[in-house]
């Protein structure tokens, strides 16, 4: 019985791959109630931004722009270290806004707003803050990708599509310590992950507990590099070997139990 099912779920396996790869090979189909949709969505954030933006005391703010350069980042944390202080709540939702944002429509650059926690608030309120901001964008990511995000990720990784698929139909039983071991190391990018996992069905509680608790590692990493943030002079100054070994060993250990399961199931 228990071949029976699993050849089934091979057969099963095999013929989504085989949608996927056929959907591919066709144009970006987004209807107009698609894009309606990411509209409103934008405009959501565009609302809540304008807010915080509209609390703030009249000033120049022509230093206010993502940052993408350690340059951009070191002139934009002199400017708001006076700004956190006295304006510690608009601050605060200012940047949540705009990381979520990010997360959400897969701009580049979170690691530089993180990077910016660790100036504005040291480690232990750092790690918080990013943890909340990153988990948050990815889950309106994941829904965002529930509703229009199929024909985006099969435009842009169908291939990789389906090996997520076929990785997550066999494990499915230990689904959570995969999922954790995908955030804590860079096997996949997060911003496929977020776009991939409710294509593939990885159920939205899992989804949720394994990106809170995988980020925290690397999280960790970028927010105390950015206590000594003068001293950094590239991204790549981020992740030594030492620290993509701890990570990928933490991961490891995540994915052990798992594992073990399957080395043990009779075949």
């Amino acid at each position: 019985m228990e071949q029976e099912q699993l050849v089934r779920s091979n057969d099963d396996n095999i013929k989504n791959g085989k949608q996927i790869k056929k959907s591919a090979s066709s144009k970006f189909p987004l209807t107009f109630l698609e894009m309606a949709g990411a509209s409103g969505v934008v405009l959501c954030f565009a609302v809540g931004l304008a807010g915080v933006y509209l609390t703030l005391p009249e000033s120049d703010y022509s230093f206010l722009k993502l940052p993408k350069t350690i340059e951009d980042l070191h002139i934009l944390r002199d400017h708001l270290e006076s700004y956190t202080s006295d304006y510690t709540m608009q601050v605060l939702v200012g940047y949540c806004t705009v990381y979520i944002f990010m997360q959400t429509f897969m701009i580049p650059g979170t690691v530089f707003m993180s990077l910016l926690a660790g100036s504005l608030f040291g480690v232990f309120k750092g790690v918080a803050l990013v943890v909340f901001a990153a988990t948050a964008g990815a889950s309106s990511c994941y829904f965002l990708s529930k509703l229009i995000g199929r024909p985006l990720i099969l435009s842009l990784w169908p291939d990789k599509l389906v090996f997520f698929q076929d990785q997550v139909a066999k494990r499915r039983s230990g689904l959570l310590n995969y999922m954790l071991f995908l955030r804590v190391t860079p096997t996949l990018p997060n911003t496929f992950i977020n776009v991939a996992s409710p294509i593939v069905n990885v159920p939205y509680h899992i989804f949720l507990l394994a990106t809170s608790i995988g980020l925290i590692p690397a999280a960790y990493v970028t927010v105390r590099a950015g206590i000594a943030l003068g001293e950094l002079r590239s991204i790549g100054d981020l992740y030594d070997i030492h620290s993509i070994g701890t990570l990928f060993l933490i991961g490891l250990i995540s994915i052990t139990p798992t594992l073990i399961t399957n080395k043990n199931k009779p075949s």
